[in-house]
């Protein structure tokens, strides 16, 4: 996002939630420039549908953070399912070849092109294979490595265990409580001083983990 449209930006998110803008105009000047170093990949237009998402659903002041954090979840979720299409020009021109792979993993992540998906077996004998041999491969992790890496990943070796205890997933969804409102795959938070956050010991709220298990069994 251009620097130029931060002020823009809170003066939108001002409208919904006064408290997030500044009255000082010294301290204006600071805060934007802050959020211009946090949000300097993120487009304005997502910056503000992603301010509509939070507002929907919450009434805690909007960080700068929860709009990046969001943007970083998108453009992951882009790459994982795109994948190169073989670009119109000459392979064997190096350099051409390359700026072809570039400007379309730019588009694709700002969302100027569509995510080029993978053709998957869908009917037929070839795909009742393919599926029956993905169930036999499992996970992209083996079990041995995923328990040798869970001092390194503690929020999903948590999720694995409770799974594995037939326990439900709690960070399979959003958190209910007001306070907190974690997205699905993060871990519950709690306020603390100076406007700082402090991670769940156990991860996520009960009230979470029981809408995880109203959730599981409605399946």
């Amino acid at each position: 996002m251009e620097p130029t449209r931060i002020p823009e930006l809170i003066a939108q998110i001002a409208l919904a939630d006064p408290r997030v803008r500044r009255e000082d105009r010294i301290e204006r000047r600071a805060q934007a420039l802050m959020w211009a170093g946090i949000l300097t990949d993120v487009p304005y237009d997502y910056a503000l549908d992603a301010v509509h998402q939070h507002y929907a659903k919450s009434t805690w002041p909007i960080l700068p953070a929860d709009i990046a954090t969001r943007w970083a979840a998108t453009v992951r979720d882009r790459m994982l399912r795109d994948i190169d299409p073989t670009p119109p020009v000459d392979p064997d021109n190096a350099a051409a070849y390359r700026q072809a792979l570039a400007e379309h993993r730019r588009a694709v992540i700002t969302g100027q092109q569509p995510v080029v998906e993978h053709q998957a077996l869908t009917t037929g004998p070839e795909a009742a294979e393919v599926e029956a041999r993905m169930a036999k491969l499992g996970d992209y992790l083996t079990t041995e490595a995923r328990d040798a890496l869970s001092p390194y990943r503690p929020t999903a070796a948590a999720r694995t265990s409770a799974i594995r205890a037939g326990q439900p997933d709690a960070l399979a969804v959003d958190c209910p409580v007001e306070t907190c409102r974690a997205y699905a795959g993060r871990p519950c938070t709690r306020p603390g001083k100076g406007g700082t956050r402090h991670q769940l010991a156990a991860g996520a709220h009960p009230s979470r983990t029981e809408a995880a298990a109203v959730l599981e069994g409605a399946r």
